[in-house]
């Protein structure tokens, strides 16, 4: 996500680098390489120019502290401007109404019924919504039956008539059964066309007149690039939309759409998609992606996706077993499949202050812990509880029944133990005690 963006910044950052001030000459270089960072990463030119322009500004007779060198400085002026220009302040999805009615648009192949289900999924188990799915596209053949099958996928029902073609009334059909059966929230999903026409927006256009709802949002692709701000621009100007909602974040894409919708249609990016899995679905805040962007990671939402996967019952009952230095291969499988549930692991690092940038280059697998899974499953449940038990015969049994290597095998177990020393000397204060007594003296007065 950005990475072209991310590298491009960075670089231009350089000229700043062992500069000792801010000067009209340095700033000019640095800004003009930002403006030319933007446009690759196919931004658009006015919001490109405007955006270096109002850097240049912020940057041009700023005083440079002793302790903050000018790259730095530059680092912050441009955080705060693409914050900025992305929105600033986080904005919520309207869930005002009994029931609430959410209304999705967009383009063909831009996402939409796939976002309506992880949407359907995020109200369910983050908002504790009760959601009903209606089926709104009465021309793309499949899209009713794909609108069930990621309802039954998520456990939310989807109201559909495929003996009816007037999706207003389909609309209309699918909030009365809502408020007959109990469901807090409707989204309906709706058409969408291979490009912009008349037809299309009359139709979403009485709908949205219709079901008068509380929150429309826009589902655009990221990937089409500046096709995605004039198209968002074309359906504000007859809908009026609330939010917008970039998907295939995690794709190949530049990233412009991002940074130039906010500033073009001036309304709010609500959500990202960063895959296609039901879950992978983020609320967007443009303060951690300027963050991200700029290669400062973004610990508050890694925190937060670590919250959503902690279960107090689980991690108590594991910290006994590690002060009694009880911790087994079941545990471990317990705390991989904990990080997989919190999503992509290449994401996850990326958010790590840092890591972004040094794992950039490095191909991680959505399957990373594959591997291990099958190695800890290809034990038997005794071995599992005591590794202790695997010797050399067991080694290879293990290493076949799971299709790897006894040197992976071996690789696994030696990171196991060294896993196991650590936590137990974690979990002992005693221990904790007198490692930081034999830290080292760190400079200016840390440590001991």
């Amino acid at each position: 996500m950005f990475e072209n963006l991310s590298d491009k910044l960075d670089r231009a950052f350089k000229v700043l680098k062992g500069q000792g001030q801010i000067t009209e000459v340095n700033v000019a270089e640095t800004s003009k390489e930002i403006r030319r960072a933007l446009l690759d990463a196919d931004v658009s030119y006015k919001t490109a120019k405007s955006f270096a322009d109002a850097v240049k500004e912020q940057a041009i007779g700023q005083d440079v502290l002793s302790s903050v060198s000018p790259g730095q400085l530059f680092t912050k002026i441009t955080h705060d401007e693409l914050a900025k220009l992305m929105g600033e302040e986080h904005a919520e999805v309207n869930l005002k109404g009994s029931p609430a009615i959410i209304l999705i648009a967009g383009l063909q192949g831009s996402g939409k019924t796939t976002f309506s289900g992880k949407l359907a999924n995020f109200l369910k188990n983050k908002k504790a919504k009760n959601p009903l799915l209606v089926a709104g596209d009465v021309y793309r053949p499949a899209a009713i039956d794909q609108l069930h099958v990621v309802g039954d996928q998520i456990g939310v029902q989807v109201y559909s008539d495929k003996e009816n073609k007037d999706p207003v009334k389909i609309a209309e059909q699918g909030i009365k059964h809502a408020s007959q059966n109990g469901h807090d929230v409707v989204i309906v999903d709706t058409a969408g066309r291979l490009a912009v026409d008349e037809k299309m927006m009359d139709e979403i256009s009485a709908i949205k007149k219709s079901i008068k709802p509380s929150e429309t949002l826009f589902v655009v692709d990221s990937m089409t690039g500046q096709d995605a701000v004039n198209t968002a621009e074309a359906f504000n100007q007859r809908i009026d939309f609330d939010g917008v909602v970039l998907t295939k974040l995690d794709g190949d894409t530049r990233g412009g759409a991002a940074l130039s919708i906010r500033s073009v249609v001036n309304k709010p990016i609500k959500f990202v998609g960063t895959g296609e899995k039901m879950d992978a679905l983020d609320v967007f805040y443009p303060k951690r992606m300027a963050d991200r962007i700029l290669g400062m990671g973004d610990v508050v939402s890694l925190v937060e996706k670590a919250q959503e996967q902690y279960d107090e019952e689980k991690a108590r009952r594991l910290q006994k077993r590690i002060a009694k230095n009880q911790f087994d291969f079941n545990d471990f499988l317990d705390q991989i499949s904990q990080i997989k549930k919190m999503g992509n692991v290449k994401d996850l690092m990326g958010m790590i202050p840092g890591v972004g940038k040094a794992m950039k280059d490095v191909d991680i697998d959505d399957d990373a812990f594959k591997h291990i899974e099958a190695m800890i499953h290809s034990m038997t449940p005794a071995e599992r509880e005591n590794p202790k038990l695997i010797n050399g015969s067991r080694r290879k049994r293990i290493a076949s029944g799971s299709g790897r290597s006894v040197a992976e095998l071996n690789k696994l177990l030696k990171q196991f133990e060294q896993t196991s020393k650590m936590m137990k000397m974690m979990g002992n204060k005693k221990n904790m005690a007198k490692m930081m007594q034999n830290m080292p003296k760190m400079p200016g007065g840390l440590g001991r």
